[in-house]
């Protein structure tokens, strides 16, 4: 490689991943507000308190601020040992990502299955259990936003733990004009709520993220795949050895 190609690619390489830092310390930012302010409000099942949106945007920022600072590190310092954990990492990121995929991909007819008992089960046993996990705003979210009451239907909540021996609904599967009114989510008023269950909108809604988690994941894919490539030219090229005034020099190919 020539002096001048290695060069742009070093400083390319160098401000890529400065950049992709800065959205990780922007991530992690945003997680841990979430965390303190917000705990667990993204948790629409209880019983997977780590696929919260706080905790998986501590991770992914966390993450990505380890992953880039030995890539900028390496490619400034022109450091070998950098440049080799950085390309290490990714390989294993790429790994992570193979395995989670293909274990979606295999069990991909169950996923419907899995999510309907956990959604059920959050209103059965979870519903205003806890002041702090916010499961009563996230249902009433989904009522409000989709025009629909439970999981299958309006039935759902019949006799939950959080009211037990009484057939009554959360007040957002009353209809907009009758909420704020005396004993709308009495059985007796039925007429008054949303019949319909929410089970194909919040499918639907899954999906439609996955799709979104899918392109994501192809972007970050070939981000990846030029930081392996960039990494791999100047681990092979770098000399460690200075010039005066503090310039490193890349092997010659001649």
């Amino acid at each position: 490689m020539s002096s001048s190609g290695y060069t742009c690619v070093r400083y390319i390489f160098c401000y890529v991943n400065v950049l992709i830092w800065l959205s990780g310390c922007g991530i992690l930012g945003v997680g841990v507000w979430l965390r303190v302010n917000h705990e667990g409000y993204s948790n629409l099942v209880p019983q997977y308190a780590f696929l919260s949106a706080d905790l998986l945007f501590i991770v992914i920022g966390a993450t990505t601020v380890l992953v880039t600072f030995f890539a900028c590190c390496g490619s400034w310092f022109q450091s070998k040992c950098m440049l080799i954990t950085y390309f290490s990492l990714v390989i294993l990121m790429f790994l992570i990502e193979f395995l989670i995929a293909t274990l979606a991909f295999v069990y991909r007819e169950s996923i419907h299955d899995a999510l309907r008992k956990d959604l059920m089960d959050g209103i059965k046993l979870h519903y205003r259990n806890s002041t702090d996990n916010g499961l009563d705003i996230l249902w009433n979210h989904i009522h409000n936003n989709f025009h629909c009451c439970g999981y299958n239907n309006y039935e759902d909540w019949y006799e939950i733990d959080a009211w037990p021996d009484r057939r009554v609904v959360p007040e957002s599967c009353c209809l907009p004009q009758y909420r704020n009114k005396p004993d709308c989510w009495e059985e007796r008023n039925q007429d008054k709520w949303y019949l319909k269950g929410c089970s194909e909108q919040v499918f639907m809604w899954f999906v439609s993220q996955l799709h979104i988690v899918g392109i994501v994941g192809l972007i970050v894919s070939f981000i990846q795949l030029f930081g392996l490539i960039s990494a791999m030219l100047l681990f092979c090229t770098v000399n460690h050895k200075r010039t005066k005034g503090h310039i490193y020099k890349a092997y010659s190919p001649t």
